[in-house]
């Protein structure tokens, strides 16, 4: 296989990333799995949630319920004059077991026992076929195949420089040294 943005030949077809740009190649691998075509999700039918999903959404939406309708009772009940308070104070603590408990109940039942969704698969389209390629029946038979190998789409390598050949530069130092060492005039 050859990468599509340098042209490098792969070493085998299953590398994920060219080794000399870097380019994806899954999604090359992809394509020439399927003849061509990514394949795409096509749901089938009308889609329906799952009983799973139904029965955790009804224990959230109970425990929502529950959050809203007990401080509301309780608040009731604080301002009702008599027999109406206790009423109102008996609905808050039966509203709270209900949903408090019964919420959590209801989505951990629905969570072990009931059915998840179907797993949903990706089909290729069936819109499009590949071309069939014609072999003309006239000359030698024509094989389609990779160009030869006297082709390198990949630019020349050049050796790695010898480092231990290169010279240190003189430092800076060494001049100012020079010019401390040279010898004063003889005058005296």
């Amino acid at each position: 296989m050859f990468c599509p943005r340098c042209g490098q030949q792969q070493a085998t077809d299953s590398m994920r990333f060219c080794s000399h740009c870097g380019f994806s190649m899954e999604g090359v691998m992809h394509l020439l799995a399927h003849g061509g075509m990514l394949p795409q999700y096509q749901p089938q039918g009308e889609k329906t949630i799952s009983p799973r999903r139904k029965g955790v959404k009804q224990g959230a939406l109970l425990m929502l319920i529950g959050a809203i309708l007990v401080p509301i009772l309780g608040v009731m009940s604080g301002f009702a004059p008599g027999r109406l308070e206790n009423v109102f104070a008996f609905f808050a603590a039966l509203s709270a077991i209900i949903c408090f408990v019964g919420g959590p109940l209801r989505m951990l039942f629905a969570a072990i026992f009931e059915e998840a969704a179907a797993p949903s698969r990706f089909v290729p389209m069936s819109g499009y076929a590949p071309p069939t390629i014609s072999v003309p029946p006239v000359g030698p038979a024509r094989i389609t195949a990779l160009p030869p190998e006297s082709v390198n789409t990949a630019g020349p390598w050049s050796a790695r420089p010898h480092t231990a050949e290169i010279v240190q530069p003189h430092s800076v130092t060494d001049s100012t040294t020079r010019l401390l060492e040279k010898p004063e005039p003889e005058g005296d």
